[in-house]
């Protein structure tokens, strides 16, 4: 399994990036959807409701959030199963994101999560 990549959904997107796939329970404000340039929009695979709320993109509550975040992946197992058939693919895969921080959110923690679930 390939480590997946991580990128503002804002940004151009690039033949590098492979599959295009927005991670985000909220579609980004103020981008069109023909602009966004997706392959796969998976809602399920982002925080719940209740913990993006309560994360608010506080970096204080960053370790926190991470802790609640893997532990909701890890409970659900199926929310992310489009997304680990992807990266056994040949093509990349680039998760997209609309949060400002590009060091604490979601994507972030999903690709950690992932890489190391695929090293051990």
């Amino acid at each position: 399994m390939s480590v997946p990549r991580v990128k503002r959904v804002y940004d151009p997107a690039s033949p590098d990036d492979g599959v295009r796939v927005l991670v985000d329970r909220l579609w980004p404000r103020g981008l069109k959807r023909e602009a966004a340039n997706l392959d796969l929009w998976l809602k399920e695979a982002a925080p719940s409701e209740a913990l993006r709320r309560w994360f608010n993109h506080d970096p204080k509550r960053w370790a926190e959030f991470q802790k609640r975040y893997r532990a909701e992946l890890v409970a659900k197992p199926e929310s992310i199963k489009a997304l680990r058939d992807l990266l056994a693919g040949a093509r990349p895969v680039t998760l997209l994101f609309a949060a400002k921080d590009t060091a604490r959110n979601n994507a972030v923690v999903l690709r950690d999560w992932l890489s190391a679930r695929s090293a051990g």
